[in-house]
């Protein structure tokens, strides 16, 4: 469930070819290097979570080392890279690194069949449905029409397919969020029902003392207020309270120096309101819900500055906030135990969904079981049927040896002469040889 700051840091993430903007100090002139001799590295970019993650952030170091394509990609605006006008500019792109993309794109292409060739198998295999327009989604991010290569059609794909993806990344992890909550309280419910009438109402007491611990904290402000940030400037920045400037406190907190605020820089600076709820040596402090706070006031702070949608923070926009009402709020900020993240209704259809999963996991165990002792069964079968086999190898073996013995008594050891003696069955006199017997003479009485 908690991926916690290797989320949190997917940052600089609507599209993640914004980052190549400052992967590399804007002094440096790669027009005036060789191409040919730049290797690409191990991707720097943070990882955004996406499954065509490393896919999308190699054809954005690549994109990158090309002198016109970053050229004309700092001078864009997140307009024109989300509508496709930046896509274009592959045409322009050097041939080298247009090869280098075609072989990007035959591997993603490879990942993918075996992907979808893998999940395939195991639908089939386990009786389920399979659902091939889920299957064929995964390629929405490149024209699989063309499997062989990088055209501007696969550019345009990947930059939309991102945007959206990482537009609904945050509503996918409030929603991974509630389903781990209502786990946690299904999990409790069904704790109390295996106790008796007096331990349960123990545990239902220290649940309660629990609730109250966890709410009896300082006051939180609210992200992205004056007041929070002083609170930021004064105990993490050492700097005297009647001093404070936004713009000094930008340029402290822009880490990299790239004149933005990206998500991680900005969750950052919520950490000392966090510590003010969440502890982790607190029983009664959960840091999964500590790391949902984070989102929620990091998409506060968003939804408030980042006017252009862009997920980062320009020094403009945030003077611009200084300026507003917001920016002198003065009331708590309300965290995640003011209100319930569901309602009974959804807690009641969550708990019925797991009672449809086990009775299917029930079912799948028992026909498991029953193909067990299927298998079972026929390999004693094999095995009686290999021993049966076994047996009447021997049988046949012995009276082959059997019948060899009876044809060496038959047959006795040659004479003096080199002649046999036949031994008839049943008598025990040898024959004299032919020319010891007396022959009758013609004639002779």
């Amino acid at each position: 469930m908690v991926r916690g700051n290797a989320l949190a840091h997917c940052g600089l993430i609507l599209l993640s070819l914004w980052l190549c903007i400052q992967s590399v100090p804007i002094s440096v002139d790669k027009t005036k290097e060789n191409p040919q001799k730049e290797e690409l590295g191990p991707p720097e970019s943070a990882e955004t979570g996406l499954h065509y993650d490393r896919y999308l952030r190699e054809v954005i170091e690549y994109l990158e080392k090309d002198p016109h394509f970053k050229e004309k990609l700092k001078n864009a605006n997140m307009d024109d890279i989300k509508h496709g006008k930046l896509s274009k500019e592959l045409d322009f792109v050097l041939h080298n690194y247009r090869t280098k993309l075609d072989e990007l794109k035959r591997e993603e292409m490879g990942r993918l069949r075996m992907l979808i060739k893998t999940k395939n198998d195991i639908q089939v295999g386990n009786g389920w449905k399979v659902d091939h327009q889920a299957l064929l989604k995964q390629f929405d991010h490149l024209n699989h029409m063309n499997p062989d290569t990088f055209e501007v059609e696969d550019l345009d794909r990947l930059i939309k397919s991102a945007t959206n993806d990482l537009q609904n990344f945050d509503k996918d992890r409030h929603d991974e969020f509630k389903r781990y909550e209502m786990l946690k309280e299904h999990e409790r419910r069904e704790r109390l029902k295996t106790m008796n009438e007096e331990d349960r109402k123990k545990e239902e007491q220290h649940y309660e003392e629990m609730k109250k611990k966890h709410a009896d904290h300082p006051k939180v402000h609210h992200p992205g207020s004056q007041d929070q940030l002083k609170e930021v400037w004064q105990e993490t920045d050492g700097m005297d309270p009647a001093d404070f400037d936004p713009k000094t406190f930008f340029k402290m907190h822009d880490n990299n120096g790239d004149r933005f605020l990206d998500e991680g820089e900005l969750e950052a600076l919520f950490t000392k309101e966090l510590e003010k709820v969440y502890n982790p040596e607190n029983e009664e402090d959960d840091m999964v819900e500590m790391e949902e706070e984070r989102l929620r006031m990091r998409e506060h702070i968003m939804n408030e500055v980042d006017k252009n949608k862009d997920r980062l923070v320009s020094l403009d926009e945030f003077m611009a906030a200084t300026k507003n009402d917001e920016f002198l709020e003065k009331d708590e900020w309300e965290t995640l135990g003011h209100n319930a993240l569901y309602t009974e209704e959804e807690m009641r259809e969550f708990e019925q969904h797991l009672a449809n999963e086990e009775k299917d996991i029930n079912k799948k165990t028992a026909e498991l079981q029953k193909q067990k002792e299927d298998l079972e069964r026929k390999q004693e079968e094999l095995n009686a049927q290999k021993m049966g086999l076994q047996q009447a190898v021997e049988d046949m073996e012995r009276i082959k040896a059997q019948g060899t013995k009876a044809e060496d008594k038959q047959v006795g050891a040659p004479d003096a002469e080199g002649e046999h003696r036949t031994v008839m069955p049943g008598s025990s006199q040898n024959l004299m040889p032919a020319h010891q017997q007396d022959v009758p003479v013609s004639g002779r009485s």
